[in-house]
């Protein structure tokens, strides 16, 4: 008799990381349970992603799930704020949402409690990124802590486990990664602000760092763009 693969939760943004770390916990052995959370952020198109993601990985469940972080804004991804195209620099950018990683791993968390998995994989990387402090290995590793005092699973039985295998890689590698696991990028979505003709704009940081890391790793970027930047 086979023996069942362990649960995991996987938060699948439907972005190029967030791929990648849904591919290796499926190398890994792990049958995937995909939360993908709709916030109402600028566009449907990272939701779109995220579904031919989940269906390329032949994940157990995908479940996309609103929680309007509209009715809180505060970012240039849920308000009225315009989406810098200036370049990345070194101040936490206005595309930062607040408290998002915490509040999509308590979610994740809550879904793994039910099914009793205990590994959970997110995407997060602390190289090439924005700045965003809800990145950072620190705030992992804290979640993982409190991961088990907040849960009656943690508390009787068992330990949770935050994987953020994308932690130290650059965006090169993710894209390298990415082609080594056989995974199409472009089923990936990278851009905060497309436009209405569902081109990348080419110009915000995520297209930047994207772009970037595909020329590195001297690999086509199968994304449409509609403009590119002049450094």
């Amino acid at each position: 008799m086979t023996e069942k693969a362990a649960d995991a939760v996987v938060l699948l943004s439907g972005g190029l990381d967030s791929m990648v770390a849904a591919g290796l916990a499926r190398e890994a052995g792990y049958a995937l349970h995909a939360l993908t959370i709709d916030y109402n952020q600028r566009h449907r198109l990272e939701i779109e992603a995220a579904t031919r993601i989940a269906e390329a990985l032949g994940v157990e469940r995908h479940v996309v799930l609103p929680l309007d972080l509209r009715q809180f804004g505060g970012s240039a991804l849920t308000g009225d704020i315009d989406v810098p195209k200036h370049g990345v620099g070194d101040e936490i950018p206005v595309t930062y949402v607040p408290a998002r990683n915490l509040i999509f791993l308590s979610l994740a968390l809550g879904w793994a409690e039910a099914v009793d998995a205990r590994d959970i994989y997110i995407g997060v990387n602390a190289l090439d990124y924005s700045g965003y402090p809800d990145c950072r290995p620190e705030f992992i590793a804290s979640f993982e802590r409190s991961a088990q005092l907040a849960t009656k699973a943690g508390a009787e039985d068992g330990r949770f486990r935050i994987q953020a295998p994308l932690q130290h890689w650059g965006k090169a590698r993710i894209a390298q990664e990415a082609q080594r696991l056989g995974l199409d990028a472009g089923m990936s979505w990278s851009c905060y602000d497309p436009g209405p003709d569902e081109l990348a704009c080419g110009l915000c940081d995520s297209c930047r760092l994207r772009r970037k890391g595909f020329g590195e790793a001297g690999l086509v970027d199968p994304t449409r763009y509609a403009a590119a930047p002049a450094d």
